[in-house]
């Protein structure tokens, strides 16, 4: 249950830094802010802010920059600092819960206990078993303390840190909705990181972070090819289509040939690695299907990547556009920037729908 101002959605990527603020009127929701700015490589490593000046300075001019006077924000957290879970355990009251959820955390998270910051929803409750679903979730408080303490050196003020699977699927529910009878497939396909996040009958069911991404991709055409990092991007995203980066690549006929068969090794090995997260989930959820995968963030531009999980998959693959149910606020909205990197925008919108007074349900 949310109530009061959305806060701004603040994606702190790998490769860049997304911020999105969205507000809602009795007409409905807008895009009424975007922001975007790349990050030097190495600037965050599998998760962990290695150069916080450049986070702390990247932030703080996006903001000025783009005349974002909201200073509440909502940030996020992935990768190996992050565990999430589906427990059973037996009926209680919320006071009872709240008591008891350290213990049962204790059961099943991998970390010290005392190292993490526990946070849980009920899915379900079936009292003529005596059990309730939980969806627990932990997460170091050592990278949350971090991203804050970041987040507050460019003077703004972070109420909200959320899992960026999660907004996904808060973000997708509210664009689209879940069928009650259907099981779907969530991948945000980032630059060094994916997420997967299965969503059965409106309730998620499985996620995982793939420790995968673009540029994977663009590191192989790298070093197949021997050009530069920043021309391998540009081959990449010239098979994609994407405009912007492609510069003069941006035609197929530009890309060589050797990297359209280098792009689709990788695809197909970036497609099985999905694969094997799919199969595990089927083969322990007693589902018997996915009935669709959907799939966004930026990587998601490859047409390449996106037949490849469809032929592993055999399930029907759709890309979805995070801004797509958002009325553009088209005087403060650069148009050639949310063109160009509105696939990336699926954290950050989805962050920016969370409110600065929210209670559990």
């Amino acid at each position: 249950m949310a109530e009061g101002n959305n806060l701004v959605g603040v994606d702190i990527g790998s490769s860049s830094i997304k911020v999105c603020q969205v507000k809602e009127t009795r007409k409905g929701r807008s895009l009424h802010k975007l922001a975007f700015a790349p990050l030097p490589p190495q600037t965050i490593v599998d998760g962990h802010i290695m150069n916080a000046g450049v986070v702390t300075e990247t932030l703080s001019r996006l903001f000025a920059d783009n005349q974002i006077k909201q200073r509440n924000v909502a940030i996020s957290v992935s990768g190996q600092s992050v565990i999430i879970r589906k427990i059973t355990v037996p009926m209680m009251t919320p006071a009872e819960l709240d008591e008891q959820i350290q213990w049962e955390a204790e059961q099943h998270i991998p970390f010290d206990i005392k190292d993490v910051q526990i946070d849980y929803e009920v899915l379900k409750r079936q009292p003529e078993r005596g059990q309730m679903d939980l969806l627990l979730v932990a997460a170091k408080r050592d990278e949350i303390n971090d991203y804050a303490q970041f987040v507050r050196e460019a003077k703004l003020k972070p109420i909200v840190v959320d899992i960026d699977a999660f907004t996904v699927q808060n973000l997708f529910e509210v664009s689209r909705g879940f069928p009650t009878d259907q099981t779907a497939a969530l991948l945000n396909l980032g630059a060094s990181l994916s997420s997967l996040n299965i969503v059965t009958s409106g309730v998620s069911a499985f996620t995982r972070d793939i420790a995968s991404g673009g540029n994977v991709i663009t590191e192989e055409i790298q070093r197949q090819t021997g050009v530069s990092f920043e021309q391998a991007e540009a081959y990449k995203c010239g098979e994609s289509g994407e405009e912007g980066d492609g510069g003069p690549f941006r035609q197929a006929g530009m890309v060589p040939q050797q990297v359209h068969e280098i792009i689709e090794g990788v695809c197909d090995t970036i497609a099985a690695e999905i694969q094997r997260s799919l199969d595990f989930f089927m083969a322990t959820s007693g589902e018997n299907e996915i009935h669709r995968i959907f799939v966004t963030g930026g990587t998601a531009n490859l047409t390449t990547l996106r037949n490849a999980i469809q032929r592993r998959a055999k399930t029907a693959v759709e890309f979805f556009n995070p801004v797509e149910r958002l009325t553009i606020e088209t005087r403060t909205v650069p148009e050639a920037l949310l063109r160009e990197r509105h696939a990336q925008l699926a954290v950050s919108v989805g962050l920016s729908l969370r409110k600065d007074k929210e209670k559990r349900a």
